[in-house]
């Protein structure tokens, strides 16, 4: 049989096929993502279940004319593919190469740059408003939207204001029951009755009632029922809603039948799915060091609960749940309602651990000002993935938590340089703080074989130095104290200068150890502070704005990301591209000897 995908390089060459011809790209265009995906690692289970969507909407649509937005972008590949990125798709999240979430910049089809869930109704109703103000009134908005993400608190706040709008809007629920974890929560219940009962569907619908047109729900992967319908619904006016059922995974019995590893599975044999083997690591990621020592001071602590908005598995609360389900809250996408349900819990004497990826907690900025520090609630925040996270990209770099946390008055910042700190932090923690403590760590493994050591309290706003020297003292927070380290013995004996440079792990970001910061200020000609955060606002910041307050003069370099978005690509690539890594830092540090 003729390969079709091969001859297609745009929708208007899609366009050109018959319709009885689209099963068979669809089987194609599977195939393909499969045969990529398994080699060059990514999000596969998302995109699997959409395939025939896709099709259709670019087959229907006049994209990139009609504005087609993706909530999150996990579910993308077969756009990118069929937009005229087919030949360098398997560039896919690799340094230099496509990200892996539509980007405006990249390609005119990517209407709106997504990685953060929720976003795809409010940027679609936007555009469709746009359209109307300048009179382009058969022009056509899609959102495409997950049955998680659209109990994300934001995408409510858009169905609110879209339902009584005259835009051209088309919002497509992709409800196949799974974000990365389970979907939770009561909506979630409800769009599960309404795939059973058709009477709820027609006449006791939460969608009509919001003023949608609501067609649904549909098999997802019937192409001539899915055309058909959006066929219709080209000619109806005003906000529609076409709710469709899709399995993730979908052609990949293993990713079908195994939905949340096969999210993204690291790399697999196409044929059986089977995912392949890595070599084993002697180390513990972070997540884990996290996820355990949890339940061990839960073990012994009753107050305390755990609370995280749809990373169960990525945050390894998993464990949590399994041990103690009732003391453990998946709230689903749903940062804001994470925060502030810490905070009421706080209120009455619990001892909430708020579990949110750093880049995810941008989103409850205000909830963490105004609900958790204003009111000095000893919320427990765990900012997992905090630093360059890698392949994810530029909207999942977790680099400005030290930034827009440093500002807020009571809040203690707290950056482990190991497994071990982050396990004494955790238990210093729930010992009975006063004040809400914010515990940034990053993705991926550590470097410590034994970290399961007795617990130890830390004491609060104290640094430890870690090396002594004479000449420049290196400031560190955070995981970067290994590269640093690795740096320093580079530094001294390719100069032949041991002893010259000193090492300081600060710790604490706020509160600053200032009695420290005198010792050293006073000891050395030069200070260098390095960070895995934005170098504006962040702790090499708080070091100078130390200095001017005390009218120190001595020569201060700071170190760590630019003022800039960072792309996608391996950390060991980004932390060389960006001087993070031993040797830049080492050929650095030689510069000040």
């Amino acid at each position: 049989m003729k390969n079709l995908l091969s001859n297609i390089a745009n929708p208007q060459d899609l366009r050109k096929l018959n319709q009885e011809q689209l099963p068979q790209l669809a089987k194609e265009l599977r195939e393909f993502i499969i045969d990529i995906v398994s080699t060059k690692e990514g999000h596969l289970g998302a995109s699997l279940g959409v395939v025939e969507l896709t099709i259709a909407l670019h087959y229907l649509f006049d994209t990139p004319n009609d504005l087609l937005v993706w909530d999150v972008g996990h579910q993308a590949y077969g756009h990118k593919i069929l937009t005229g990125r087919k030949d360098v798709f398997h560039t896919n999240r690799q340094f230099g190469g496509i990200a892996g979430f539509p980007s405006r910049k990249e390609s005119k089809f990517d209407a709106f740059g997504v990685g953060h869930s929720s976003t795809s109704i409010s940027a679609a109703l936007g555009m469709a408003i746009a359209s109307n103000l300048k009179g382009e009134t058969e022009k056509h908005h899609i959102a495409v939207i997950g049955d998680a993400s659209i109990a994300g608190g934001m995408a409510f706040e858009a169905l609110n204001h879209a339902g009584v709008s005259k835009a051209n809007l088309l919002i497509i629920l992709n409800d196949n029951a799974i974000g990365i974890d389970p979907a939770v929560g009561a909506l979630k219940e409800y769009l599960t009755r309404v795939k059973s009962d058709k009477k709820l569907a027609a006449q006791n619908n939460i969608i009509k009632a919001l003023n949608f047109n609501y067609s649904g729900p549909i098999d997802g992967h019937n192409l001539p029922k899915l055309l058909s319908e959006l066929e219709r619904l080209k000619s109806v006016k005003g906000p529609k809603f076409l709710h469709i059922i899709t399995t993730k995974g979908k052609g990949l019995q293993k990713a079908e039948e195994d939905q949340i590893t096969y999210h993204a599975p690291g790399k697999f044999d196409k044929i059986s799915g089977e995912r392949l083997k890595k070599e084993a690591n002697l180390f513990t990621k972070y997540q884990d060091v996290f996820g355990k020592t949890i339940v061990e001071l839960a073990e012994k602590n009753d107050k305390i609960v755990a609370i995280t908005p749809a990373m169960l598995t990525g945050s390894s609360l998993n464990l949590m749940l399994k041990r103690f389900p009732k003391r453990t809250f998946d709230v689903g996408i749903a940062e804001q309602h994470a925060v502030t349900l810490a905070a009421g819990m706080a209120t009455q004497g619990v001892v909430p651990f708020c579990n949110i990826y750093s880049t995810f907690l941008q989103r409850a900025y205000d909830q963490v000002i105004h609900d958790v520090a204003l009111q000095n609630l000893p919320v427990i925040f765990c900012l997992d993935r905090a630093g360059l996270v890698g392949e994810d990209g530029a909207t999942h770099h977790g680099v400005f938590d030290i930034a827009y946390l440093r500002c807020i008055p009571n809040l203690i910042i707290f950056a482990p340089r190991n497994e071990i700190e982050l396990r004494n932090i955790l238990y210093t923690a729930q010992l009975g703080l006063k004040h809400p403590i914010a515990i940034r760590y990053p993705r991926g493994y550590g470097h410590l074989k034994e970290w399961q050591q007795p617990f130890c309290k830390i004491e609060i706003g104290k640094g430890t130095c870690l090396k002594e020297g004479n000449k420049i003292a290196i400031l560190s927070v955070g995981t970067i104290e290994k590269n640093v380290s690795e740096a320093i013995l580079l530094s001294e004996e390719k100069l032949n200068k041991k002893g010259c440079i000193s090492h300081f792990d600060m710790r604490f970001i706020k509160p600053l150890d200032e009695n420290l910061l005198h010792s050293i200020f006073q000891k050395h000609e030069t200070i260098i502070t390095v960070e895995d955060g934005v170098i504006v606002g962040g702790f090499g910041s708080a070091i100078i704005e130390f200095a001017a307050k005390h009218h120190y003069t001595n020569t201060i370099k700071t170190i760590g990301i630019p003022d800039k978005f960072i792309e996608h690509g391996a950390t060991n690539s980004l932390l060389y591209e960006l001087g993070l890594d031993a040797k830049s830092l080492a050929n650095l540090f030689q510069l000040y000897l």
